[in-house]
């Protein structure tokens, strides 16, 4: 099994992060090749907390423009939308 802090990456602060997190959606940054059970588990374990629901979803990077010229382009990020059962994530608090 893989460590549960190499499925998680980071927290993902935005404003619609923000707004998801007040109906109860916390919002992360994973592993593209976890599944959502092995996030289910990674969130558990690193929170303490009961999971509900997972949904994940891949956005495609996007292309970078340096000096009017395509100069690249950004990496695509797996984002995983995470509602919990019972519990709260005490990492957002305050933020």
């Amino acid at each position: 099994m893989k460590d549960p802090r190499q499925i998680i990456k980071r927290p993902l602060v935005t404003e619609k992060s923000s707004d998801a997190r007040e109906i109860d959606w916390y919002v992360f940054s994973v592993d593209k090749r976890s599944n959502k059970i092995e996030i289910k588990d990674a969130i558990e374990k690193i929170f303490g907390v009961k999971v509900g629901k997972v949904r994940t979803l891949i956005t495609a990077g996007k292309k970078v423009k340096r000096m009017g010229r395509i100069a690249g382009r950004r990496s695509s990020i797996k984002k995983a939308y995470v509602k919990l059962k019972e519990g709260t994530i005490e990492f957002y608090e305050g933020v």
